[in-house]
């Protein structure tokens, strides 16, 4: 009876446990992402307000 029942448990938390590093693997990288793109915009609005004067 304990075996089974271990086994289940030991798969379903090896499951979360790749799923939940899944999840923070993906939003570093949708974080890192996005502060490129951040610093570029305004890298990119910094040399609009240079050349206008």
């Amino acid at each position: 009876m304990e075996g089974p029942f271990l086994n289940i448990l030991a798969i379903s938390a090896l499951v979360l446990l790749v799923a939940v590093t899944g999840g923070v693997i993906y939003l570093t990288l949708m974080e890192w992402r996005d502060r490129r793109l951040r610093e570029q915009e305004k890298r990119e609005m910094r040399r609009k307000t240079t050349k206008q004067r």
